[in-house]
């Protein structure tokens, strides 16, 4: 696990499963996602299932705050497609419990992930890509260490009309790990 002052990164369990279906079939959950049709839970059991023939290190973690009723699960995080010879990788997030959306979890397990990320697998840099319909993320990235490098010009369709995403990253020389989370 990795954990924090209110959050804690860990291991998705197959349990897990049927909040990520859950989360994952709301319109408002997936708008900023790069899924735009419906899930099943076989289609994430086959997900699930998949994971053990990538690296370790490329599973993504369950987000879980600590409650008056123990830690509960909100959402995941996730290093994709890691560059070793770049030291570079993807990083994907999301909370799919609306209930905690804008209280500052994203930020806090996006903290950890780069201190996991920089401090505990060597790597230099972590990008993302945000649509820039999204500021309530954007907003989170750049307080989390987060620079705006580039824009894919109406690279993504959602409700009907074109959207610019954004590239955004951190450099492990530029991050400053100042936050206790």
């Amino acid at each position: 696990m990795i954990i924090g002052k209110q959050v804690r990164l860990r291991a998705i369990e197959r349990e897990d499963l049927v909040k990520f279906v859950e989360w994952l079939n709301d319109p408002e959950v997936i708008r900023g996602l790069l899924l735009n049709v419906p899930i099943s839970f076989d289609q994430e059991q086959a997900w699930f299932d998949g994971l053990r023939g990538r690296p370790s290190e490329e599973h993504p973690l369950g987000i879980e705050i600590e409650t008056s009723e123990g830690w509960v699960l909100i959402g995941n995080i996730g290093l994709n497609r890691i560059e070793w010879k770049e030291r570079s990788t993807e990083v994907g997030i999301f909370i799919g419990d609306k209930r905690y959306w804008s209280q500052s979890f994203g930020r806090q397990a996006m903290i950890l992930m780069l201190r996991h990320a920089f401090n505990n697998l060597g790597l230099n840099r972590v990008f993302l890509r945000v649509h820039e319909t999204n500021p309530r993320a954007i907003h989170s990235y750049e307080k989390a260490g987060f620079v705006h490098e580039g824009r894919l010009r109406q690279a993504h369709f959602e409700e009907g009309r074109f959207i610019d995403v954004l590239l955004m990253s951190v450099l492990c020389s530029e991050w400053q790990d100042n936050e206790a989370v």
